[in-house]
């Protein structure tokens, strides 16, 4: 069956409903980011400068890409392990589980948070124990990254499930028929064939992860230089009425967000051919 190709708007309903997505796109997310660079430079580009290159900035900066550049990875290897399973078999508690997978779509990120202080704090149920052997999980890295994959947990996994229900299992049962093993079918047939909504997993559960603040606002004890992350060095910012700083700061954070954007629309444009031969199939 020939699937006809979308047609450009002509009726008025169809303009209409157009200019209204462009509107409330400009209103909800381009006015606020040209508001953030205005008031980033509104005194310049040297407080500007000064802003972001302070040493607290910096170390928020640093410390929001480390925690994103672990979280991540995790986040992938999970996404991928829990759509095979989910896709590939049939078991008793799958409903269940995919259940459990939207819930930090629906959890309060405070909630996510609070979860790894009433298990690891000083008085959670390992903070004892923990304590006694010098291990620090809240107020630390470990914390932040924990409580930052929580929140992340279903990007990967989500992008994959939907893929691979539809793409089925006839070319891995053909390349196991034919004598192929396990890591092979993967290396060789499943991974070419997820690679690109892998791709948009990782990307948005990178955007996400670097400008969680909720969970990490909870697990992080705000100790600046040390554990406040970029969302976190901006609101304190903005509580000493130190706006321009504030917005400097929130400039960078928006920058990432953009070249994540960008990113994803390159991918698109190079790959424009493949992707299409994808989604034919």
């Amino acid at each position: 069956m020939k699937v006809k190709a979308p047609e450009a708007p002509k009726s008025p309903a169809a303009l209409g409903l157009m200019a209204f997505a462009l509107f409330w796109i400009a209103l909800i997310i381009v006015l606020p980011l040209i508001n953030v660079l205005f008031e980033a430079f509104r005194t310049g580009v040297a407080p500007y400068l000064s802003a972001i290159l302070e040493p607290d900035a910096v170390s928020a900066i640093k410390l929001t890409l480390l925690v994103a550049a672990i979280a991540v990875p995790l986040n992938a290897i999970f996404g991928i392990a829990a759509a095979w399973c989910i896709t590939r078999f049939e078991f008793k508690g799958k409903g269940l589980l995919l259940s459990i997978l939207d819930l930090p779509f629906t959890l309060s990120p405070v909630i996510s948070g609070l979860v790894w202080i009433l298990l690891f704090g000083a008085h959670g149920w390992f903070g004892s124990w923990l304590d006694a052997n010098n291990i620090r999980i809240v107020f630390a890295l470990p914390g932040l990254v924990i409580a930052t994959v929580l929140v992340t947990l279903p990007f990967v996994a989500r992008e994959l499930i939907p893929l691979m229900l539809d793409q089925g299992t006839d070319e891995e049962i053909a390349a196991v028929t034919l004598g192929a093993r396990g890591w092979d079918v993967f290396f060789r047939i499943t991974l070419p064939n997820i690679k690109w909504a892998l791709t948009y997993g990782v990307l948005l559960c990178t955007a996400r992860a670097m400008g969680e603040f909720g969970a990490v606002s909870i697990v992080s004890g705000h100790i600046r230089g040390l554990t406040n992350t970029l969302p976190l060095h901006i609101e304190v910012l903005y509580n000493e009425y130190n706006t321009v700083a504030a917005f400097a700061t929130a400039s960078i954070l928006a920058g990432l967000a953009v070249v994540t954007l960008i990113l994803k629309t390159l991918l698109e444009w190079r790959f424009a051919d493949e992707l299409s031969a994808h989604r034919r199939h």
